[in-house]
């Protein structure tokens, strides 16, 4: 049995509590997984440097907490707040609870894991982009915005017209030049236009819109979301798909 796995199953063994959590978090990480996280544009004031495989692997031990998981996010740590994102019970939330952590994110990497996989999960989530995408703290756009793609993935029963309100949000920020907001607006009109056929068309006349939009940022978003969207494959697969008009 290597270190990792009997540091995970003497944590299965004892109560779940935040110093044990972290201890056990600290046994995982490295200083070169610190290191290659700045490599990767994940810049954070405190981490560990598990890895995600290692994190993943925690979080299925320890099951949905959410005491733990709030306990875990105040700590401050990196992978701790990647950890609660994975922990904490949708159900539970609270938009006081969703403001705070969104104010707090530090770097995409705790942006996307959030919004992938807890913000989408709960009852706020289609509320969330109109709520803070109009902020200008970097990560809090983003967030806000992150979940439109994340939720295009994922909530499948989802009108066409509950994305295509979001429109006038991916519109509105493609000019902001910050790398990971018009990267964020980018993922999100080319995931929403990969839905189905008709949200395909509609996500590419945006596209032709922002393009005349005069920012280096938005015509980087309309010319990478035209080249994927009118990509003969990603047609093909569009048309595969499921629910398509």
């Amino acid at each position: 049995m290597c270190a990792e796995d009997t540091e995970l199953l003497y944590l299965h063994q004892k109560q779940m509590t935040l110093p044990l959590v972290l201890k056990t978090l600290r046994s995982l990480g490295t200083k070169k997984n610190v290191e290659g996280m700045k490599r990767y544009g994940i810049h954070t004031i405190k981490a560990f440097g598990a890895s995600t495989p290692a994190v993943r692997s925690l979080a299925k031990k320890i099951g949905v907490n959410h005491d733990l998981a709030l306990a875990l996010w105040n700590s401050g740590y990196h992978d701790a707040k990647i950890l609660a994102a994975l922990i904490a019970d949708p159900h539970l939330a609270t938009l006081s609870m969703l403001d705070q952590w969104a104010r707090d994110l530090e770097n995409w990497a705790q942006c996307d894991a959030c919004c992938a996989e807890y913000f989408q999960k709960t009852k706020f989530a289609h509320q969330l982009p109109f709520r803070w995408s109009p902020n200008t703290k970097e990560f809090v756009r983003r967030a806000g915005i992150v979940m439109i793609a994340v939720m295009s993935v994922h909530h499948k029963r989802t009108d066409d017209a509950e994305f295509e309100k979001f429109f006038p949000l991916l519109r509105l920020y493609a000019s902001d030049e910050r790398n990971f907001v018009k990267k964020a607006v980018n993922w999100s009109l080319r995931q929403v236009g990969k839905r189905n056929l008709r949200l395909h068309k509609k996500s590419i006349a945006l596209a032709k819109e922002i393009l005349n939009i005069p920012s280096p940022s938005a015509r980087w978003i309309a010319n990478d979301t035209l080249k994927e969207l009118q990509n003969p494959k990603t047609i093909a697969m569009i048309k595969r798909r499921k629910g398509n008009p």
